[in-house]
Formats: C-alpha cells, sequence, structure tokens
C-alpha cells in the first residue's frame, strides 16, 4: 500500500462511506462518498494537466465544496497546495504566482481575464471555479470520469510538502511558509485529543478555506474523526443563531463572538446544546469572554497558534479557561519565553508542528530559528505559575485584524508612495469586532495640505481590503526614541 500520511489519515478511510460530511444552509447534505467522487474527479483534473508531486497548485476560490475537495486531491497527488485569499488584488496574486513558480492556478471566473496571462506567462495553467464549485476544471479530464485517470496516489513522507501559506516580514515581501504531511497530522492529532472531538461532534464551520484556521484545523480535526460539518459560505450572526441547535461545535474568531453578542436572539437557549466554543486567530478581549459566559453559561475555549506552526497552546477542554490566556503548550510542543522565564520575552516553540522553512529564502528561515533549534515566534508573552501563556505583544508589530494578518511595513510602503506624503507609520488598536483595527499616522511634505481620502482611494485597488487602515491621522512628526526609530507604542496609547 502506497504511503501518503495526510490522504491515509483524513481521507481514504471514508471511502464509501454514505454518513452525512456537509451538510449546507439550505439543508441539502453532501456525504463522505459524495466528498470522495469530487476529489476524485478534481484529482482527475490534476492528472490530466500534468501534475506531479512536489508541484504547487494554487488557489484564489471561494469557499465550497469543491475548494475543500481540491486540497484533498492535492494530498492525493502529492501537490503542494497553495490557498490564497479572495481578497488578494491582481498584483499580489500576480507575486505568489511567481514566487512559488505555480504549476496550476484555480481562479473565479470573474478574474480570469485578467490573471490567466499572468499565470501563461509563467507557464502555468489556469482552472477556474465558482462560487458554487462549478468551472471549467470540470472538463480538463473530459466529461467523465474513467477508472484510472485519477493516477496513482502519490507516495508521500512525513517530510514532505503538503500545503504552503503565505506571510509577510517586516520587510514587507511575502514569504511562502512550507508545511509538510507531518507538520498538519501531528497537530491535526494532537488537537482532536486535546478538544475530544468525536464522530458525534457537528462543527459550525463559517471560517473562510484560505487560513489555517479554517482549513488544517477546523476541517482536519473534523475528517480525522469523521464527524460532520455545517458548511456556510461566511459568518452570518442570525444564519449561525438559527442552525446552532444542529451544532455541538464552533470555531471563530473573535468577531464572530463580538456579532454573537450583538443580537438579543443569542443566549442560552441557543447555545444550550454546543459542548465547545473555540477563539482563535486574533486576541479575545477579556470583556467578551466575560460577556459571554454572562450569557450562555459557557466559557470561549482560546488557543494560540500561527501560519509556520499551526497550534501552539490550548487552553484545556476539562479545566480552568483562563480569560485573557491563551493555555497551555499543546502536549508536543515545547515553549519557552527567551530569554528567560518568568519574565516577558519572546515566546519560542520547537516540535512536530513547526514548519520546514520559508520558500527560496534560506537566510528568512535561518533568522527564524536559534542556534539551538527553536521557532522564533516574534510574539512578546509570559508564562504564569500554572504554565499559561499569555501574549502581551508582538515584537514585529504585527496586526491581526478579524483573524487575518496585515504588516505595517507593506501597508506604509504603498502610503509613503502616494503624493504628498513624507513618511508614515502603520499600527493596530483595538477593536471590539475585530480584536484590532488597522490605523495610520502620516506625516505630510513640508507645505503639504494632505488629502487623506485620496490616499485611502489610492490605496484601494493594490491593497487588500482588510489591510487598508480603518483610521487615519495627519501628524507633524511621528514619535521617535533615542535612537531615531519609530515608537508605535506611543502611537497605540495615543489614539486608543
Amino acid at each position: 500500500m502506497t504511503e501518503n500520511p495526510l490522504y491515509d489519515a483524513l481521507f481514504a478511510p471514508h471511502a464509501g462511506r454514505d454518513a452525512p460530511f456537509l451538510t449546507f444552509a439550505d439543508g441539502g447534505t453532501l456525504t463522505y462518498a459524495g466528498f470522495l467522487a469530487l476529489v476524485d474527479r478534481l484529482a482527475a483534473t490534476l492528472h490530466a494537466a500534468g501534475i506531479a508531486p512536489g508541484d504547487r497548485v494554487a488557489a484564489q476560490v471561494e469557499k465550497s465544496q469543491a475548494s475543500l475537495a481540491l486540497y484533498a486531491a492535492c494530498t492525493r497527488t502529492g501537490a503542494v497546495f497553495l490557498p490564497l485569499n479572495t481578497a488578494y488584488p491582481d498584483e499580489e496574486v500576480q507575486f505568489f504566482l511567481r514566487d512559488c513558480a505555480v504549476s496550476l492556478f484555480f481562479c473565479d471566473p470573474g478574474r480570469a481575464p485578467t490573471l490567466a496571462p499572468v499565470a501563461a506567462g509563467l507557464g502555468a495553467r489556469v482552472c477556474t471555479m465558482a462560487p458554487d464549485g462549478r468551472g471549467d476544471w470540470e472538463t480538463v479530464a473530459g466529461p467523465t470520469n474513467p477508472t484510472g485517470t485519477t493516477g496513482p496516489i502519490a507516495p508521500r513522507g512525513t517530510d514532505d510538502l503538503a500545503a504552503m501559506l503565505y506571510t509577510s516580514g517586516t520587510t514587507g515581501r511575502p514569504k511562502g511558509a512550507m508545511l509538510s504531511h507531518g507538520n498538519l497530522l501531528s497537530n491535526t492529532r494532537s488537537l482532536s485529543r486535546l478538544w475530544g472531538i468525536g464522530a458525534g461532534d457537528v462543527l459550525l464551520h463559517a471560517l473562510p478555506v484560505y487560513h489555517s484556521h479554517g482549513l488544517f484545523v477546523a476541517s482536519n480535526v473534523i475528517l480525522l474523526n469523521g464527524a460532520q460539518m455545517l458548511w456556510l459560505p461566511k459568518f452570518d450572526a442570525a444564519q449561525a443563531i438559527r442552525l446552532m441547535p444542529r451544532a455541538t461545535l464552533m470555531m471563530g474568531v473573535p468577531t464572530f463572538y463580538t456579532r454573537l453578542l450583538s443580537d438579543p436572539a443569542f443566549g442560552r437557549d441557543t447555545a444550550g446544546h454546543m459542548r465547545l466554543f473555540i477563539s482563535g486567530s486574533a486576541p479575545l478581549l477579556a470583556q467578551t469572554h466575560a460577556e459571554f459566559e454572562a450569557r450562555t453559561g459557557q466559557r470561549i475555549l482560546e488557543r494560540y497558534g500561527l501560519t509556520e506552526t499551526s497550534m501552539n497552546t490550548s487552553n484545556p477542554l476539562d479545566g480552568p479557561r483562563k480569560a485573557g490566556t491563551v493555555g497551555l503548550p499543546l502536549p508536543d510542543v515545547d515553549l519557552r519565553i527567551a530569554p528567560g522565564e518568568g519574565a516577558v520575552g519572546e515566546i519560542q516553540v520547537k516540535g512536530p508542528n513547526v514548519f520546514k522553512g520559508y520558500w527560496g529564502l534560506p537566510d528568512k528561515t535561518a533568522e527564524a530559528f536559534t542556534e539551538d533549534g527553536w521557532f522564533r515566534t516574534g510574539d512578546l508573552g509570559t508564562l504564569d505559575q500554572d504554565g499559561y501563556v499569555t501574549i502581551v505583544g508582538r515584537s514585529k508589530d504585527l496586526i491581526i485584524t478579524g483573524g487575518l494578518n496585515v504588516y505595517p511595513k507593506e501597508v506604509e510602503a504603498l502610503i509613503d508612495a502616494a503624493d504628498g506624503v513624507l513618511e508614515s507609520a502603520v499600527f493596530g488598536l483595538p477593536d471590539a469586532d475585530f480584536g484590532e483595527r488597522v490605523a495610520a499616522a502620516v506625516v505630510p511634505v513640508p507645505g503639504v495640505q494632505l488629502d487623506l481620502d485620496a490616499i485611502q482611494a489610492a490605496l484601494a485597488p493594490r491593497l487588500a481590503r482588510f489591510k487598508q487602515p480603518k483610521e487615519w491621522h495627519a501628524v507633524p512628526e511621528l514619535p521617535r526614541n533615542a535612537m531615531g526609530k519609530v515608537q508605535k507604542n506611543a502611537l497605540r496609547q495615543t489614539y486608543s
């Protein structure tokens, strides 16, 4: 039997199962057997397109059963799956396609006219996939899927790459974090045990699947245990409240929980059937935690992860869930606070969940690890007497808004290029809905009256909407320390 760690663990065991896998908002259901038939059709497409193990397959498509099946098909064929945020404008997508030398690119039919020539120039093929999952990808392998056209299941090892997710650094240049079969599978198994996931669970899935949270955490733990998902294209509080009595689990970003609390229909009756609410991808305010418990009688379970590591810590299923903390290190993850425990320092981790490095950037990979092999998260934190981790800041000034990462340097470079701008500083401010909101302080060229609305309009076509500042401030100068470094903590204190 061919070994393929992820496919063998998550997908192969469900062959022929008529048990429900995905249930949609309109009541329709897709069984595991039906899902695997869709996986086979997409695997046939990859095979017909000449995709070989190790080739990169990128996708910027809306959430659908087909987009999830594409992930499975890539796993089956040994391809490296690269999901892209649907909010990325063409300019950003073009960078990703070039950087990873993509072989096959799936996109929405509406974006194909712009992106297909770029992909073709890189020697990549383009397939379309609409929000309903249909597209010209269905014709690549022919109108039917005869036996054998899927190709054999690709032999893979735990160190072979399964996926690549792009994340940026302080330089603003996105970096492709390489995740192996072993990385993803170790995290899936650990979280399944830690959160008590079983075949009887039903997950309310309203997260996007271009992000680690919705794809590699939520979907993987359900697949590993043969459980079910209520599959929603996006989060809508009223819809979630209506469907929640049919679920046992929910995973979300803090925005989900603040919007549920803003609806008077949400309360103990609605949440009574649920056994677990999990929050991550952005800081959950202690106020939200307390209000949620008062309204529902349940304590949200917070956890902490990164693109490069998936999950590192979690509050326990059974035991104290401490508001304001992200819990304890996972059983197979080592965590330390550098330079020394008991004080604020950088959170560093080591374990089977830690990625293989940044695509094509050996120097950046080396910088990301200490000499003794620990991954430097760039997050600042503390450990309490019980071993719970509290994140107190980010050394790289990363902004997390609605569960999505925004790197200030990338935004600042575009603002600084605008007419009349001398310099800028982009920083995060606390936000009850999104965890953080993006803010910008802009210094004009002497004698120039800035038109901040015009600068914002100029950013719109060049930057994903979630990265665009929601708050603008014209300032005469930026606060600096004695070494001339901009003090973003001072800006946060001024405008919070």
